[in-house]
């Protein structure tokens, strides 16, 4: 799978991801103790969904477009699209920009990105933004690198592009090794819900690595899949986030938007949510 982020930004995979990131971060803000957010695979930061390379999709139309108007949404909804709302009509936020608003003076932001291009407007984006570093680098190389974070507290987001084959072996073994040298800190793993069994075989990885606390999130859009084309990737239909730790009422928060989610961004009659608690302390 190739998943060029500036022709997906705003889909309802970053609507779910996005919720559940503003949702984690104001988990860590109920304590005084300072943080840290590492961002794994941070993209650019910022995206056009007015531009040619999001029009090209319409996936932000149907993602983050159907929200913007409602006035009234349940629970965390509300702070992630006043949050969205504050870039403007035309821009989306990504991950560390999202999660840059939300630092306080204390709290730290590393973002990773490997692409040099993207780099250097992720860069510009964080700059001035108090203790927000941009890292050009692999994202599972500086995530090792970064932990344990002196703070000892912290929330991960490992969000690749599935370019690779072996892209969830490698998530995996990365995510055992962060947890063996930080075990208390969240991490989120999202992924493309298309490949169901890889999916499984992560979590039972993680499982058996010793994790005693994960939770699996998925949303369905419901759309019929599309007739293969051998110039084209399928759609994503379905997305998901493994998370590893977390925190007290996440659940909670996450059941009372995925209905909700299902039925504002369904493209199709069988648009669900759930969540599976694989692992409970």
């Amino acid at each position: 799978m190739n998943y060029r982020h500036a022709y997906h930004a705003g889909n309802f995979a970053d609507v779910l991801k996005h919720a559940a990131l503003v949702a984690v971060v104001q988990h860590l803000k109920k304590k005084e103790k300072p943080f840290a957010i590492i961002d794994t695979h941070a993209g650019r930061g910022i995206y056009e969904i007015g531009g040619a390379e999001a029009k090209k999709t319409g996936e932000a139309s149907d993602g983050i477009g159907r929200l913007l108007p409602l006035s009234a949404v349940p629970g965390i909804l509300g702070d992630y699209l006043s949050m969205v709302r504050e870039f403007g009509d035309e821009l989306y936020p990504g991950s560390p920009l999202i999660a840059a608003h939300m630092l306080r003076p204390k709290d730290r932001l590393m973002a990773v990105e490997s692409e040099p291009a993207e780099y250097e407007t992720l860069a510009q984006e964080l700059n001035g933004v108090r203790n927000a570093r941009a890292i050009l680098g692999d994202g599972y190389d500086e995530l090792l690198a970064l932990l344990p974070p002196p703070e000892r507290r912290a929330a991960v987001l490992v969000d690749p592009p599935y370019e690779r084959e072996d892209e969830f072996a490698r998530a995996a073994e990365v995510l055992v090794n962060a947890h063996r040298r930080f075990s208390t800190g969240i991490y989120l793993l999202w992924y493309p819900a298309k490949m169901l069994p890889r999916v499984s075989a992560t979590a039972a990885e993680l499982l058996n690595a010793g994790i005693r606390s994960l939770l699996r999130i998925e949303l369905d859009v419901g759309a019929k899949p599309a007739p293969p084309r051998p110039d084209r990737a399928a759609p994503m239909t379905a997305t998901g986030i493994l998370v590893i730790n977390p925190p007290f009422g996440f659940i909670d928060q996450m059941q009372a938007i995925l209905p909700f989610l299902a039925e504002r961004l369904a493209q199709g009659p069988r648009a669900s949510g759930r969540i599976d608690v694989l692992a409970e302390r």
